[in-house]
């Protein structure tokens, strides 16, 4: 027997249980992979409560790092004993976890476990957002919500290489001192934050909003933009953003906005690859700095959970089996 992380039904992180099971086969074409670090998501507090339907009982988790302890049939480009990282597996609140070979990430040498696992959801996540959701180019001025979390860290420091000007908002006086150090330009809190950032940008507004947060600055995030501006929203960690109207895009200046999700943009393995391999090599060589700001057994999952959705954690948050 093994232990993984089951739910029975939908509620608050109580329901999140240590249990023992059975462990894992891997069939034609997957991994078996003993799990080294497990990344905690908010999208698994989604599932958790019920706001995202799934099926009981359930265990948490698409995010992993560890090494390969067998291999299903078919399988030619992994072998045990290599290590291994994906964003795209499931269960992976467990001591193991399978995952197809399609969606394995090789770990390079230089990237240890828990930065491994630390990476590929949320430093996939802000590849794309730059560079497809909303293409930014040196110059561009951007607003980013939670510059203090797991995303936030790691966009701010690739926007900065890409040269962009970055505006965060943060919570907490220790949340802003951790978006300065990860090269944020200027640091503002959410009350009010509209009107500094045009005060910021001489009345023009930013280029583009990356809002992961939703409902509580959805409406100022529009507010920000400059004409022809974007709104990339692709999260809601204070709830999902209310139906609108689409004219305020038009009043607003020529708006746009998009809604997206990361599995539209690993839709093949060669994009998948390309994405992750320029995260893991920007960690690997020193210009992309992971922060893990919490690890817990695997045991306090729910802990887990409470602290992330009561946000008292910054960085990454992992479990460790």
């Amino acid at each position: 027997m093994s232990h993984a992380i089951v739910a029975n039904q939908p509620g608050g992180p109580e329901v999140l249980e240590y249990a023992s099971v059975e462990p894992p086969v891997p069939g034609a074409g997957q991994l078996l992979i003993k799990v080294a670090a497990a990344g905690v998501n908010f999208i698994e507090t989604y599932q958790r409560s019920g706001i995202y339907k799934v099926q009981y009982p359930f265990t948490p988790g698409a995010e992993a790092a560890g090494t390969i302890e067998a291999v299903g049939e078919g399988v030619e480009d992994f072998a045990v004993g290599e290590r291994v990282a994906t964003a795209e597996a499931t269960k992976t609140y467990a001591e193991y976890a399978v995952v197809g070979v399609d969606k394995a990430l090789p770990v390079p040498a230089g990237v240890d476990d828990h930065t491994a696992a630390a990476l590929p959801l949320q430093g996939i996540t802000a590849h794309y957002l730059m560079n497809s959701s909303f293409r930014v180019e040196p110059g561009h001025t951007v607003l980013l919500h939670a510059g203090a979390g797991g995303v936030g860290l790691l966009l701010t420091q690739l926007l900065k290489a890409r040269g962009a000007r970055v505006i965060t908002t943060v919570s907490s006086d220790e949340k802003a001192e951790l978006s300065r150090l990860a090269g944020a330009d200027e640091v503002l809190r959410y009350e009010g934050f509209a009107d500094k950032v045009r005060e910021l940008t001489d009345g023009e507004g930013v280029n583009v909003v990356y809002d992961g947060v939703g409902k509580d600055t959805f409406d100022d995030s529009l507010r920000s933009l400059r004409i022809r501006g974007a709104m990339v929203l692709f999260g809601a960690a204070s709830g999902p953003v209310p139906p609108f109207d689409p004219q305020r895009l038009n009043a607003g200046g020529s708006l746009s906005l998009t809604r997206p999700t990361m599995g539209h943009f690993v839709q093949n393995a060669h994009e998948r690859r390309w994405r992750a391999a320029e995260i893991f090599d920007a960690a690997a060589n020193g210009t992309l700095s992971v922060r893990v700001g919490a690890t817990y057994p695997l045991a306090e999952a729910a802990q887990a959970h409470k602290d992330l959705e009561g946000r008292k954690t910054t960085g990454k948050v992992l479990l460790l089996p």
